[in-house]
């Protein structure tokens, strides 16, 4: 157990909570959550609000990091809830299996990642939480519960995006496909007008598509193009696409950074986990010391929004790193930002300065706002709970599922009294 201060990966939050706990087995993590009058389970800390955080009991889930099963007929791979896809990528490329997706990261946990809906990129891509198929969850009363689609209904899709009200969750299963390998070409200087009028093909020109700016110039400065390799395509990209030129250098989403803790790119194919991630595992992701807000809003209203977010460009750029501009398919997860219609995503990284960020951030909600733009649960933002009642479908029908599993409320804190429950 630790009593010394604990602050997450961003350094903007400091968990008030007095104990961290680090169990390694489960019974000992079935006693803890036992005795705990308030709880909260602690992933890889990239979370920049206080959704992990509680006055209580801060559980740690690192030692839980065992790729338990894969079964190749069913085609899929069950692990504990603190493995980080970093670790389970290369596990599964050598058994010649993969996941269809993966997150700009690799540093985070299955778990927390598909807990506060976290994603990668591409029109056919859905969120990352949309390959569980099962988890298990230890509940407030000490429980060990089993859900699945075939077990719990409709329920089960109340179960997978829940913010960790419902409990810790220590398995997870996911499906998995046969291996392949991925590319990455990088474009240069692409104007808003091409953009704007042809983002639909944009977002279709691959796989998983990013588009990178500062909001500034009417241009977007970088594509990010990633497409799985069909066997023997080992064809050049063309040196121009939607008006950008193909980069004859490596790039790092922040323009003039290095590119050396990014993913490989230029063309080579690699395997998937080498590729899907703008950055590699076991190297500094994105920017270090930042924060991140992420907002969104129906796909087809793309064009008019990011034209909206140029107007403002000017006031937001002096306290951002970079912008990303992606793709993510519907789901019908309850609390899952791209619920119900497929989503463009709206990413902002910003520089670590928290009261100045939460200024300009109302700003950058007036302007979403008209195209309904949700925001991703674990980064910064202001969206009001009366907001966030109308932005989320589903979301009487998940407060009344985390009742039914936590009636005591021992697993909520002041984020989820605030946002999900409207207290």
């Amino acid at each position: 157990m630790s009593k010394q201060q604990e602050v997450n990966w961003g350094g903007n939050v400091t968990y008030r909570a007095p104990r961290l706990h680090h169990p390694e087995t489960p019974e000992e993590l079935r006693r803890l959550i036992g005795h705990a009058e308030q709880v909260r389970m602690l992933g890889t800390r990239h979370t920049f609000n206080a959704l992990p955080d509680t006055p209580g009991d801060l559980i740690s889930l690192k030692h839980f990091d065992r790729i338990l099963a894969l079964d190749p007929q069913a085609r899929t791979v069950t692990v504990e809830g603190g493995v980080q896809y970093g670790e389970l990528g290369p596990f599964l490329h050598a058994q010649g299996f993969a996941l269809g997706n993966l997150a700009s990261l690799p540093h985070l946990s299955v778990a927390g990642a598909c807990s506060t809906g976290t994603h990668g990129s591409g029109l056919r891509h859905q969120g990352l939480a949309s390959a569980v198929v099962s988890l298990e969850l230890l509940t407030a009363d000490g429980e060990q519960v089993t859900c699945s689609r075939e077990q719990s209904g409709e329920r089960f899709d109340g179960m997978v995006v829940a913010l960790g009200a419902l409990g810790a969750v220590t398995q997870l299963t996911l499906s998995v496909e046969p291996t392949y390998q991925v590319r990455q070409d990088v474009y240069e200087a692409l104007s808003l007008d091409q953009v704007a009028a042809r983002f639909g093909e944009v977002m279709a020109a691959g796989d998983s598509v990013s588009l990178f700016t500062d909001w500034q110039h009417a241009r977007f400065d970088t594509l990010w193009l990633k497409r799985r390799v069909v066997a023997g395509d080992l064809q050049p990209a063309p040196a121009q696409l939607f008006g950008g030129v193909l980069a004859e250098r490596d790039h790092h989403p922040v323009w003039d950074a290095s590119a050396e803790n990014c993913t490989v790119q230029r063309g080579v194919p690699g395997a998937w986990h080498e590729r899907w991630p703008h950055f590699r595992a076991g190297r500094t992701p994105s920017s270090g010391q930042e924060l991140q807000s992420e907002y969104l809003l129906p796909v087809e209203d793309a064009p008019a929004a990011i034209r909206a977010m140029f107007s403002i460009g000017a006031r937001i750029a002096p306290l951002l790193y970079v912008s990303e501009v992606r793709a993510v398919a519907a789901d019908s997860l309850w609390l899952s930002p791209a619920y119900g219609h497929g989503s463009a995503a709206i990413h902002f990284t910003w520089r670590p300065d928290e009261p100045a960020v939460r200024s300009v951030l109302h700003e950058v909600e007036a302007v979403l706002a008209p195209f309904g733009a949700r925001p991703h649960w674990g980064k910064v933002f202001e969206t009001t709970p009366e907001q966030l009642e109308r932005l989320v479908p589903r979301l009487a029908d998940f407060r009344q599922l985390a009742r039914s599993l936590d009636p005591a409320g021992k697993f909520r804190n002041s984020f989820l009294d605030r946002s999900v429950f409207g207290a």
